[in-house]
């Protein structure tokens, strides 16, 4: 009995026929998608956490744009860019205040203000709302890539240290002022001494961001500080190590951040100014008309910023007990020093925020995570998450102000303008009020809160003299504390009124009622020019 075999490479009419249906089956129906190959170059593909992260970061921008911007001390930094905008040069000394003639005027934040002017002018309100969210984002992607790079990717971690510099912070972060921009340059570099080896490149960055944060705010010196404390840090810790004072000297990375602190501090001086921007900058601080405000006070418990302070060091401090991590000492004198500065002027804990909730997050991750030597497994990486991602970030940017602005451009009529610009401002703006003041401008010097010089000068008639801005250290010693009298209606208050030709006082009606309610009774005097809800303005019934 014979069997029939086909050959090897033959196949029976059958079986070509079925192939053949199959593969036409499989042409009507397109390719399998499932055997398509990813092209994305692989150091451009994204992943599933890299996608997450930037819907929260781009969430986040998106609500910081639609912040209102507050109404003090931006419009005061725009005026000083205007002016140096118009004139092709840096003041000599002070040009917007009357009672200020004379005075030397050392612009540590002119960069900003040249910058935030030239934005404002060309893209509206809308781009002083992008610069403000983008520093604060910026910020926190700086502080989110060191934490996560240092606690092995943990989620956890980065949610953390995100939302403890949210809440510690939150108060200073309300307020669009250049100091932003110093924010970002010390996060950046604090990143960049925590979380990365030394690398050859440091020598140029870190001197190209001590240049480029001097021009654009005096905080640099907190920077170099920073460097100072981390170079001591790292010899006591070879102290601790070896119980040998040379092996100080002999440790590379102590000699490195020495020489980079002092060539950073050389840095600095390319600014206009040269070496006189450091003593601009301790004269600021030393002044003593600033210490007679809120903001400069000491913190304390009885502030929500030092209720939140105090809770985030407690945080700290029980973190550290438990976490299997080793404590620097760069980390102990950075926490403590930054700390002690709050205490002085409760402006400082806006450095000491970050740098709280990057160790508060590396050390707990160190601590509740079960393992925390085994690193979690990457997510998969593909082209179709960069597509993802990239297209998030767009959705987020366009559906800001700015980016509206960039698509569509700026409204064309002036009362589709001023409504804009009226939604884009806090509450507390006098906008009505300068309203009234172009419509009526003021004869001689005007006193004006002093919450409100700033935007006064920006959007008042042109030849306002106002009597103070937030820019309080250019205000004469004896100047300011007749102004505090005033407003305080300490002393001859009345007689300085008189003494200084005040024909019109500028007034936030919740903030200084006393003051309100006195020049109302003066009915032989004053006179109300206009009130609302929010102002009011008194003029004189006989000019000076």
């Amino acid at each position: 009995m014979s069997t029939a075999l086909t050959p090897p490479d033959s196949q029976a009419p059958s079986d070509v026929e079925s192939a053949e249906g199959a593969d036409a089956t499989a042409t009507e129906q397109g390719p399998d998608l499932n055997v398509l190959e990813d092209r994305v170059p692989e150091w451009l593909q994204g992943s599933r956490v890299l996608a997450m992260w930037t819907a929260i970061i781009g969430l986040l921008y998106l609500v910081l744009s639609y912040q209102p911007l507050w109404h003090t001390d931006i419009w005061g930094h725009l005026s000083y860019g205007r002016w140096i905008w118009e004139h092709g040069r840096l003041p000599d000394v002070e040009p917007l205040m009357p009672l200020s003639i004379g005075i030397t005027y050392v612009d540590t934040a002119w960069l900003s203000q040249l910058i935030g002017y030239g934005l404002c002018r060309q893209f509206g309100v809308a781009a002083l709302q992008m610069l403000y969210a983008a520093s604060i984002t910026f910020t926190c992607v700086l502080l989110l890539s060191g934490v996560l790079r240092k606690s092995q990717r943990w989620i956890g971690a980065g949610v953390i240290a995100l939302l403890t510099f949210a809440i510690v912070d939150y108060q200073q972060l309300l307020i669009v002022r250049p100091q932003l921009f110093g924010l970002v340059a010390f996060v950046g570099l604090f990143t960049l001494l925590t979380t990365s080896r030394w690398r050859t490149a440091w020598w140029f960055v870190v001197p190209a961001i001590f240049v480029l944060w001097a021009n654009l705010h005096g905080s640099f010196i907190v920077g170099l500080g920073l460097l100072a404390v981390m170079c001591a840090g790292h010899a006591i810790d070879v102290f601790l190590r070896t119980r040998n004072w040379k092996a100080i000297t002999a440790s590379r990375t102590v000699r490195r951040l020495f020489v980079l602190t002092e060539v950073s501090a050389v840095a600095v001086l390319l600014n206009p100014y040269g070496i006189g921007l450091y003593g601009e900058v301790f004269a600021v601080a030393g002044n003593a008309n600033v210490h007679d405000l809120i903001e400069w006070d000491p913190l304390t418990l009885r502030m929500s910023q030092g209720k939140a302070a105090a809770l985030c060091a407690l945080a700290v401090m029980f973190v550290y007990r438990l976490s299997p991590r080793r404590v620097r000492s760069n980390e102990v004198l950075l926490l403590v020093g930054l700390g002690v500065a709050a205490m002085w002027s409760s402006r400082m804990i806006l450095w000491w925020a970050p740098v709280a909730a990057y160790f508060l997050a590396i050390h707990s991750a160190a601590t509740f995570r079960r393992k925390p030597e085994t690193a979690p497994e990457p997510s998969p990486r593909s082209g179709k998450w960069s597509v993802v991602t990239i297209g998030l970030a767009w959705i987020f940017f366009a559906y800001t102000p700015f980016g509206l602005t960039l698509l569509h451009g700026q409204p064309k009529s002036p009362e589709e303008r001023a409504r804009k610009f009226a939604k884009s401002t806090s509450m507390q703006t006098p906008i009505a009020l300068t309203g009234y003041l172009h419509r009526h401008p003021p004869q001689g010097l005007v006193l004006n809160t002093y919450e409100w010089g700033d935007y006064l000068l920006w959007a008042g008639p042109k030849d306002m003299q106002v009597f103070v801005n937030s820019h309080a250290h250019l205000v004469p010693e004896e100047v300011w504390q007749d102004y505090l009298a005033m407003v305080r209606l300490s002393g001859d208050w009345e007689d300085k009124l008189d003494r200084y030709g005040v024909n019109a006082i500028v007034l936030e009606k919740s903030d200084r009622e006393a003051l309100v309610k006195a020049l109302r009774e003066q009915e032989e005097t004053w006179q109300v020019g206009y009130e609302d809800n929010l102002s009011i303005a008194f003029t004189r019934k006989t000019p000076i």
